[in-house]
């Protein structure tokens, strides 16, 4: 049995040139910048903006991905789509580049409990690899998240980031048990609480490899108040300005090219004010300017 897949899981940004354009070069220095920082695995999921892409680029960025990783960390990617059968394609697709992992949400639209057990059974009888569980939004709960488990042989891994988050990993931990590793999510805000209720792992953005890995190492040798103290200094400073601000991050230590989102992109300009605490806790930080 392959040892199990554990600690920071970082979901890549998708890089985009002038022309709106997949920056190849970029994606590639973001998986380097990432692994370089000693994460143990890179996902590719909603952060990496895959809605916005063709299903052709979807394909590209796991096949640049999974290239660029050279087998050095297990590398997850989110296959989900509206019809069980393009999740299973989307899913072959990805093992088939040698992903490790594939990683769904259940079915939206208020499906039924039985027939999102049919969704992932379906999706398990039909791969080698293992899959995650993608608790977003509407939650699935411990007890069908088992029972999925129970009857998809390949369901062995659960991201969990419903909301109240911390409790919803807690009962994850402890109806899955034995059987699905929990990870959570939401860009790590709950990291030191979803760890005290058993996590074992996180999924963040790809900006803070390097103190999102200090925090793990932390926490497992036993040093909770160290790990707290880079939380707190160096990760919860940046969640607070806002998710749009990791590109720019990337953008400013030279990993990527450009920050730019593709079009239609989300209003990225700061404020005034929220500007200057973002250039003050990057220089905090030690993250230069362009």
């Amino acid at each position: 049995m392959a040892t199990p897949m554990r600690g920071v899981f970082p979901i890549l940004i998708t890089p985009f040139d002038g022309q709106d354009e997949i920056d190849e070069d970029s994606l590639r220095s973001v998986v380097d910048y990432n692994i370089d920082a000693g994460v143990h695995g890179l996902g590719i999921a909603f952060a990496t903006e895959i809605p916005k892409l063709t299903e052709a680029e979807r394909l590209r960025v796991a096949e640049v991905v999974i290239d660029q990783s050279r087998s050095r960390v297990p590398v997850v990617v989110n296959t989900g789509a509206p019809s069980t059968s393009a999740t299973v394609l989307y899913s072959r697709q990805a093992q088939d580049l040698g992903a490790d992992a594939v990683m769904c949400t259940p079915p939206a639209g208020g499906v039924s409990e039985s027939e999102t057990r049919r969704y992932f059974k379906s999706l398990s009888d039909a791969l080698r690899i293992p899959i995650f569980l993608q608790e977003a939004g509407e939650a699935v709960g411990g007890p069908v998240m088992r029972r999925i488990a129970e009857e998809s042989e390949h369901l062995r891994y659960a991201k969990v980031e419903s909301s109240p988050t911390p409790q919803k990993v807690e009962e994850a931990v402890k109806y899955g048990e034995g059987l699905v590793t929990v990870f959570g999510g939401a860009s790590g805000t709950h990291l030191l609480e979803e760890l005290r209720r058993g996590s074992q792992g996180t999924m963040p953005w790809p900006s803070l490899p390097h103190a999102f890995v200090k925090v793990w190492d932390q926490w497992q040798g036993g040093d909770v108040e160290a790990a707290r103290q880079v939380w707190e200094q160096e990760i919860h400073p940046v969640l607070r300005i806002g998710g749009l601000v990791h590109k720019e991050i990337l953008h400013r230590q030279g990993v990527i090219e450009s920050p730019r989102f593709r079009s239609p992109a989300p209003t990225t300009a700061l404020d005034e004010i929220t500007q200057r605490e973002f250039d003050e806790v990057c220089e905090r930080l030690g993250i230069g300017r362009p």
